[in-house]
């Protein structure tokens, strides 16, 4: 039994210690001119295309949420009379 922890041991340290490390280019600066560039958009529609779609996803939930929680409101504060 300790014989296999051992080897276990091994097989993780050297798992761990030859996995390739990943390099990954360093985007701040390009991110940084994009975002402090003055071209008149607002910084929350500076990433692009993906930003513009959940912008406009989340006012249209926005926009109906607060719809419907009005009509809730409403159907609540007048309910229907009785029989």
């Amino acid at each position: 039994m300790l014989r296999n922890v051992l080897a276990l041991r091994q097989i993780a340290q050297r798992t761990i210690s030859t996995t390739s490390r990943r390099h990954f280019e360093n985007k701040v600066p390009e991110k940084q001119k994009l975002f402090q560039e003055d071209n008149g958009m607002p910084v929350h529609l500076k990433g692009g295309t993906s930003d513009a779609l959940l912008y406009r996803a989340t006012m249209l939930l926005t926009v109906g949420g607060t719809a419907y929680a009005i009509y809730m409101l409403a159907m609540a504060a007048f309910p229907k009379k009785q029989n």
